[in-house]
């Protein structure tokens, strides 16, 4: 190895440490902040406590409300991450195989989806939820999310179908294989990447969201765990440690399910980049 290759590497490692601190020190001070008095945490939120207190998980873990809240959050997650991967699959799929009039136009409509943020519609998704009847359920969450999940899981569906080789439907058409069942028998199992790619995406976000399940869940049975954090706010004293213990236990599941699926997403995400 030469000189300018040592000193690029260096400089590459040292580019990734830092940007990798910017991600690690508060995910550092969050999970040491559950094991410190309120005092500590305020005097200095980075550093090692002066007394390893452990009482402050145990008691969540202890908690049956924290595994309702953490089973709720996992109920209504995995619903919105399989209807928009088989509505946005099969959406997707019919952008990129079928050719019919207005498929375009149709396509550019329901990626205006992606330029709205999401609690700009929080008023109307509210009054609809309430009319049809959903109001203090799952599905008062799971649909809307699936719905503004949609634009983007189609976006990257469809470019990833696209880049399928051609012979492969045309081999099977030949031998009498519809597009459905091309769909569910060839295309879903050479997807695993994008789909792995989606579906993290949908899960995360709908693991951390806070504002709808705020607005369209009341009884505390139905609460999800960004809901369940606010029970160690008071009127004058917020519980910091507790708090703290409480999110990094809960953003365990979310940090499990992206290791899990890490390699299938970088093959989602530059699957078509090259083509040739």
């Amino acid at each position: 190895m030469t000189r300018s290759h040592f000193w690029r590497n260096f400089a590459r490692v040292t580019i990734l440490c830092v940007v990798a601190s910017f991600v690690l020190a508060p995910m550092l001070a969050t999970a040491l902040g559950g094991f410190k008095s309120n005092a500590e945490i305020r005097m200095n939120a980075f550093a090692l406590p002066q007394q390893w207190d452990a009482s402050f998980y145990a008691s969540i873990l202890a908690d049956p409300r924290f595994w309702s809240y953490l089973g709720n959050s996992l109920l209504i997650s995995t619903g919105t991450v399989v209807l928009t991967l088989i509505v946005g699959s099969a959406a997707a799929y019919v952008f990129a195989q079928i050719r019919f009039f207005g498929s375009r136009m149709l396509f550019s409509y329901l990626l205006l989806g992606l330029m709205f943020p999401f609690a700009t519609a929080i008023l109307p998704l509210f009054i609809k939820v309430r009319d049809i009847g959903l109001l203090d359920t799952y599905w008062a969450v799971i649909l809307p999310q699936t719905a503004f999940g949609l634009s983007l899981a189609i976006l990257l569906f469809r470019t990833f179908f696209e880049q399928l080789p051609k012979e492969l439907f045309e081999a099977a058409r030949i031998d009498g294989c519809g597009y459905v069942r091309f769909f569910w028998q060839v295309t879903l199992p050479l997807s695993t990447p994008i789909l792995a790619t989606v579906g993290v995406f949908v899960f995360v976000q709908s693991w951390n969201n806070f504002l709808l399940p705020l607005v369209v869940l009341n009884s505390r049975e139905a609460f999800t765990w960004p809901l369940g954090m606010m029970q160690f706010r008071g009127e004058y004293v917020t519980e910091w440690n507790r708090t703290l213990a409480f999110v990094t236990l809960t953003i365990l599941p979310a940090i499990v399910f992206f290791l899990a699926a890490q390699k299938y997403i970088v093959a989602g995400l530059t699957g078509g980049a090259v083509k040739g």
